[in-house]
């Protein structure tokens, strides 16, 4: 049973989050659609909830938006390459896929994002040039830092002023 509501769930936190509801009924079609998507999964079976959630636990530690693209973008690539091994002919299996590009489109820099994510993890660090090439850049890296953490500082002393706490 938890299960069956996980997917709308995710989908309705992705489209809420950036505005792709238009109305209860897009989403109540969803819902629909995500039902007939259970059944063709078996959704309904004992093993589902063996380990927890698979994306909402990981949901909840990206708070800002923009980490929020980053994740959902992710997240939306992974159920399209699973609806990709799913039969495309069903009408249901169509809708929620047509959904999901058209929410990908709209995160396509939360895609950008995660390719620079990859191309970092692949960097030889061990690597001279590489070494050389990073040391150089460390200082304008701390500045970055820097610029990033006393803005956020910025922001919650103006919040801690405004608020009547």
């Amino acid at each position: 049973m938890a299960f069956q509501t996980y997917s709308l769930f995710v989908l309705s936190v992705i489209m809420v989050s950036f505005g792709h509801v238009e109305n209860r009924l897009n989403l109540l079609q969803l819902q629909n659609d995500i039902d007939k998507l259970k059944a063709d999964f078996n959704s309904s079976h004992s093993d589902v909830a063996d380990g927890g959630p698979i994306f909402t636990e990981r949901l909840s530690s990206w708070t800002e938006r923009n980490e929020k693209r980053i994740i959902l973008s992710q997240i939306i690539s992974m159920y399209l390459k699973m609806l990709e091994s799913t039969d495309g002919s069903k009408a249901h299996v169509r809708n929620i896929a047509e959904e999901l590009h058209t929410l990908k489109e709209s995160l396509s820099d939360g895609s950008k994002k995660i390719e620079d994510l990859k191309d970092l993890t692949k960097l030889q660090m061990s690597d001279l040039k590489i070494q050389r090439k990073a040391v150089n850049e460390l200082f304008s890296v701390l500045q970055k830092l820097g610029d990033t953490s006393s803005s956020h500082k910025r922001k919650r002393r103006q919040f801690q002023r405004l608020c009547k706490c």
